[in-house]
C-alpha cells in the first residue's frame, strides 16, 4: 500500500479514537486539566495527514482512483463523526444543527455517484474545500474552548453556547456551499438525467 492511501485509511480511525476518549476519558483515568489537549493533538495529526497524503501522493505521482475516493471520504467521516460526538458529553452541539453537515454531504456524493453512473463527472468546487476549512475550523475552536472550560474560566453554558453559534455560522456555510454546487452544475446534472439508461 503506498504512503498516501495508508495515510488516508490511517485517517479514518482518528475519529472513533476521538469518540471514546471525549465520551470515556473519567473512565480512562484521564484528567479533564489534560483532555483538550489530547483531542486538540488528535483533530491536528487527522488535518496533517488529510495535507500530507494529496501532497505526497501528487508529488510522487501515485494519485488512483480509490485514493481519490477514499480522500474526501476519510474527510467527510472524520469531521462528521467529531461533530456527532460533541452532541453528546459537556459541549451537547444540537444534533439537528449537526445533521445539517451529514444531509449536505450525502446529498452532493449521492449525487455525483448518480450522474457518474450516467457518464457525467461532477467537478469538486472551491466552495467544498473552503467548507471543509470551515467545519475543521469550527471543531478546533470547540477544542480550544475546552481549555478554559477545563480550568474552571468558562462555565458549562457558555461553552455550550459558544459552540452552538460556531457551528451554526459553519452550517450556514456548508448550506451555502451545497446550493452553489447544485447551481454551478445544473447544466451537467440537467444532461445526466436526459440520459436513457
Amino acid at each position: 500500500m503506498k504512503l498516501p492511501l495508508f495515510l488516508t485509511i490511517g485517517r479514518i480511525f482518528i475519529s472513533p479514537i476521538f469518540f471514546v476518549l471525549y465520551l470515556n476519558y473519567k473512565q480512562l483515568g484521564i484528567s479533564l486539566y489534560f483532555l483538550p489537549f489530547i483531542l486538540l493533538f488528535l483533530l491536528i495529526l487527522s488535518e496533517l495527514s488529510d495535507f500530507l497524503d494529496g501532497y505526497l501522493a501528487r508529488k510522487n505521482n501515485t494519485v488512483t482512483e480509490l485514493g481519490k475516493i477514499l480522500d474526501p471520504m476519510a474527510d467527510s467521516i472524520t469531521r462528521l463523526t467529531i461533530l456527532l460526538t460533541l452532541t453528546q458529553g459537556f459541549v451537547r452541539l444540537p444534533l439537528l444543527l449537526v445533521f445539517t453537515f451529514i444531509y449536505r454531504d450525502a446529498m452532493i456524493s449521492t449525487l455525483r455517484t448518480l450522474c457518474a453512473l450516467k457518464g457525467v463527472a461532477l467537478a469538486a468546487r472551491v466552495s467544498g474545500k473552503v467548507k471543509a476549512i470551515v467545519q475543521g475550523l469550527a471543531i478546533f475552536l470547540i477544542l480550544i474552548l475546552m481549555i478554559p472550560y477545563a480550568w474552571g474560566a468558562l462555565s458549562l453554558i457558555c461553552i455550550q453556547n459558544i459552540s452552538f453559534y460556531i457551528v451554526l455560522i459553519a452550517a450556514f456555510y456548508t448550506l451555502f456551499s451545497g446550493v452553489e454546487y447544485l447551481w454551478t452544475n445544473r447544466l451537467y446534472i440537467k444532461h445526466a438525467w436526459g440520459k436513457g439508461d
